[in-house]
């Protein structure tokens, strides 16, 4: 007997001594590659590296589903005859930019030229100008309108969203898609799969079995683990019959109609848009289908892409931004619209936890005399998040941003708005996740009357939102500084 322990424990020891060993080599690894191959910020370095660290066992097991990055190759792809199309619209559009011949007639954008051209060298983000625009603050409203939109498509719908709920409004949305259809309709939905974890496949059987197509964004290859948990694709894009599109906060769920207790009411912001702008938001969901889609991928075709009459004149580039990229095209557009304000900042975002060039950014303005306005929710739908944001807007108060917590259920909007000229609405938050880990997409207006509504919108959620001051921040207690130095110190991986 003791013959046998002492056979067994021996092995065992060696056993747990490889496993300890293969563990250190693989931080290494991870440590080294974090470091020398993956391009990150020093703060998301040190932040794995504590992580990697400290949890030596798990700490790797982390990194797999929340830090790989991806590798900067081409997820999306045209074909050549379509990229050269492309190309060609961006090259004539620079090269009037250059001459100066780019809408003389429309102050905003001769006086923004240089952030239009920006977007259009780093991103293909093509200008039009020909545009309506519609803004939706209620969930009502916006997914009523949208409703009516699908039952009136007369050749296709394109849907994608980030989350779709198989709830109420979900069911409501499906059941629309399955009647247009039964009338023949081109019908392809994309969702994330992360974001849309509890949608189950069988959600779409009827769907599927009537002609319609649907894939997940990066689908989970195991049950219950994603390896790519934190690259999803957050983007709202809704395009009908290449006539009207939609974009902005809204996913499809219950909650996003104020139906939840948590959230209360919940207040988002999503525009549905008329005119050449939509081509940009068809493009760009057909690029996301077919990063997905391996037997049913969209090609270029007339009506994908029709000449349309909106009757408008709001010039717009529709911006996206994602991990595949080099540059964090939406951050800079954000960045160039703060460092181009004279009077004012408004800035709507559910999460504010940026990096420092961006709160430099901030503190820069307002010292220089812009009256910069931020709102945030005042409650957390991720409590980390939540206490990062809380953090770091609190540090701008002393450069004499003013900061308010909206108190009227959640606040979901993403939204700026510079001297009533120029504004932004989409899909990012101002956090290092939407920056650099998801894919995103914004709208970038260039107009006075949608600039100043918006602005009046902030105003008047300033009505049932309070401002947060120094001596209120100064009141919080241990418990809420402790939970503000934890999310601090996550907050570069958050």
């Amino acid at each position: 007997m003791l013959e046998f322990m002492y056979n067994v424990f021996p092995s065992t020891n060696l056993i747990i001594n490889i496993v300890l060993i293969s563990a250190f080599i693989l931080n290494l690894v991870f440590a080294f590659t974090i470091i020398f191959m993956e391009r990150r910020q020093a703060g998301a370095i040190w932040a794995w590296i504590l992580v990697l660290v400290f949890l030596p066992l798990i700490g790797f097991i982390i990194y797999l589903l929340f830090g790989r990055q991806i590798q900067r190759k081409h997820i999306f792809k045209l074909d050549k005859k379509d990229e050269v199309g492309l190309q060609m619209i961006i090259n004539d559009q620079l090269e009037e930019l250059r001459r100066g011949d780019f809408s003389k007639n429309n102050p905003s954008i001769v006086k923004f030229k240089d952030m239009i051209q920006m977007l259009l060298y780093n991103n293909g983000a093509f200008f039009t100008n020909d545009n309506h625009i519609d803004i939706y603050t209620d969930g009502h409203d916006k997914f009523d309108a949208l409703l009516k939109d699908i039952y009136a498509a007369k050749h296709y719908i394109h849907i994608q969203y980030y989350i779709f709920r198989n709830d109420n409004l979900g069911k409501k949305i499906l059941q629309a898609l399955e009647d247009k259809l039964d009338e023949g309709l081109e019908v392809k939905m994309l969702y994330d799969d992360m974001g849309s974890r509890g949608l189950s496949v069988k959600a779409f059987k009827r769907f599927r079995q009537k002609g319609g197509a649907v894939e997940a964004f990066f689908p989970s290859k195991l049950p219950l683990i994603n390896l790519r948990m934190n690259n999803r694709n957050h983007r709202k894009i809704v395009v009908i019959d290449g006539m009207i599109g939609y974009v902005g906060g809204f996913n499809v769920g219950d909650e996003y109609l104020g139906k939840k207790k948590r959230f209360g009411y919940w207040r988002d912001t999503h525009l549905r848009v008329t005119g050449d702008a939509v081509n940009a938001l068809q493009l760009r969901f057909m690029l996301d289908w077919n990063a997905q889609s391996f037997r049913d991928t969209l090609k270029y075709d007339e009506r994908y892409f029709p000449d349309v009459e909106s009757g408008g004149n709001i010039g717009m580039q529709i911006a996206s931004s994602g991990p595949d990229e080099f540059w964090e095209q939406i951050k800079y557009g954000y960045l160039k619209m703060i460092s181009a304000a004279k009077y004012s900042i408004y800035i709507q975002t559910p999460y504010f936890i940026p990096d420092q060039a961006f709160l430099d950014a901030i503190k820069i303005a307002a010292l220089g005399g812009v009256n910069v306005n931020i709102m945030i929710p005042n409650k957390p739908d991720h409590p980390f998040v939540y206490w990062a944001t809380y953090n770091n807007v609190a540090s701008l108060i002393e450069a004499g941003v003013n900061i308010y917590h909206y108190d009227n259920g959640f606040l979901h909007a993403k939204t700026m708005v510079i001297d009533d000229e120029v504004a932004s609405v989409g899909t990012t938050n101002i956090d290092h996740r939407s920056f650099t880990l998801n894919f995103e997409i914004n709208a970038f207006i260039y107009d006075r009357d949608i600039a100043t509504r918006l602005r009046h919108i902030f105003e008047n959620d300033m009505k049932v939102s309070y401002p947060l001051t120094k001596d209120l921040y100064q009141q919080r207690s241990l418990w809420i500084k402790f939970k503000e130095g934890i999310a601090q110190l996550l907050s570069p991986i958050l």
